[in-house]
């Protein structure tokens, strides 16, 4: 196999001790086999209580209790022990019933040498790969718990205690912010604390990283043909998040078809592949996300009514980063413990110059930002705490201008609002000369001679 480095323990159930130890001498040619035998259904039983086997190949015809009762009562004390049925007498009717009841497989007797090596190895290795699925659920419900989530302000901890009322509703959440206030965080740990969904997928979707001309498909599929580059079926995200939760991300950005189509699913629970006539129908959570004021939206008439009511029984209002402040110093140690591990560095603590700079500066990109500070500053410093020398620029321009603390010119004051709010559109528009001029009405030009004037990433 190929964990080669992990011994597994067999048990062999059969009333017939020969044929228990002709199976433990074919078994025994795997080096990293352990294999143990019993001859009834009581013993094997007491022996998964001390023991616990990775495997257990049980014969059904036993006197006394039988191989189903046996296969009963070992689901009953642990449904994740694989379990192999053997039978001379073994009838298609047996096999049904014990596959029913939670069996592996079956083989019949006279037992074949490399199919019982087979099915050994591939019923170790299914049960392997199950744990480590679980492994895996239980640290991702433990990662998206809501104390993981840190946030000590008031108001996050009354978001948690109201989102906590939701998780096992399927009403369609609504959750808005702006860019890294952590709303997928917050979508994740929903579905994770769901007690029906948490087992099933999590879906993310973000609308904006793809045309709008696949977006369609990329959310409900397509059928072979459907269109140019159409070379087979493709299931959609709809489909992959069946009895799960779809976070759709940036809903407000869909173009008035994908909309409309997204407002059927939410109605009808069904939908159509694109070029397809077959009606699929779903049990999808709708868990969406936006930075826009989709109200201001919809009154422009860039984004439906209907769908907005549909999409927002349940809404959340995520806060920015700086009207939480008191969260700040608590975020920044939990980044500064996750870097440090992970560059291999004892880094332990925050100048106070630096984390007065951390409280003062406004964070227009929010923890997202605060995170990229922090890794920044923990691989440039070679000390045991992060010097304000090693804060990005646009942190230290706080301290440097003194604003707040002694320069209150009413021009001081005007400047440093147009220096936010030229880096907030700025980081709206991913550093876009062209789409910041547009969407704060003034000329390139001027967007160009402030935005070099203040230290500002810019792209042309």
């Amino acid at each position: 196999m190929a964990t080669s480095g992990i011994t597994y323990n067999i048990l062999i159930v059969d009333d017939d001790k020969s044929i228990c130890m002709l199976i433990k001498s074919i078994l025994s040619v795997e080096k990293n086999y352990e294999v143990s035998t019993a001859t009834s259904g009581e013993a094997c039983l007491k022996y998964i209580r001390e023991q616990l086997p990775d495997l257990v190949m049980l014969d059904i015809q036993m006197p006394g209790i039988d191989g189903i009762e046996t296969l009963k009562r070992i689901k009953e004390f642990d449904i994740r022990i694989p379990v192999v049925m053997m039978s001379a007498h073994g009838t298609i009717e047996k096999a049904v019933k014990s596959m029913k009841l939670g069996a592996y497989d079956f083989i019949p007797k006279p037992l074949e040498r490399d199919r019982l090596l087979i099915t050994a190895k591939n019923a170790l290795m299914a049960s392997s790969l199950k744990k480590e699925v679980d492994e895996l659920k239980t640290e991702l419900k433990h990662k998206y718990t809501f104390s993981n989530i840190i946030g000590q302000s008031g108001v996050m901890q009354e978001i948690f205690k109201s989102v906590e009322k939701v998780v096992n509703s399927s009403v369609t959440v609504l959750i808005q912010g702006e860019s890294g206030t952590g709303k997928e965080l917050i979508a994740r740990a929903v579905h994770y604390h769901s007690s029906t969904r948490a087992n099933k997928p999590f879906v993310a979707v973000n609308c904006t990283a793809l045309p709008e001309s696949l977006l369609e498909s990329e959310l409900f599929g397509h059928e072979k043909g459907s269109f140019t580059g159409a070379v087979g079926r493709r299931i959609g995200k709809f489909e992959q998040a069946n009895n799960g939760t779809i976070f759709l991300d940036e809903v407000g950005l869909m173009s008035q078809a994908t909309q409309a189509k997204l407002l059927r699913v939410l109605q009808e629970r069904e939908f159509e592949r694109v070029g397809g006539a077959e009606l699929i129908k779903v049990d999808v959570r709708v868990i969406s996300a936006t930075n826009r004021d989709l109200e201001e939206v919809m009154k422009k008439g860039e984004f439906r009514e209907d769908l907005f009511y549909r999409l927002s029984v349940f809404p959340i209002k995520l806060p920015a980063l700086r009207e939480r402040r008191e969260d700040i110093p608590l975020l920044a140690a939990h980044f500064l413990k996750k870097y440090s591990d992970q560059e291999n560095k004892k880094v332990e603590g925050i100048s106070s110059d630096a984390l007065e700079l951390l409280m003062a500066y406004n964070w227009p990109g929010n923890v997202r930002e605060l995170e990229n500070a922090i890794e920044r500053a923990v691989v440039l410093t070679n000390e045991a705490e992060i010097a304000a020398k090693e804060l990005p620029p646009a942190v230290r321009s706080i301290g440097e201008k003194k604003i707040y603390e002694s320069d209150n010119t009413l021009s001081s004051w005007i400047e440093k609002l147009e220096e936010d709010a030229l880096r907030q559109a700025l980081l709206e528009n991913e550093g876009n000369i062209s789409k910041t001029a547009k969407k704060l009405g003034i000329g390139r030009a001027t967007i160009y001679r402030k935005a070099k004037k203040y230290g500002l990433p810019m792209v042309k």
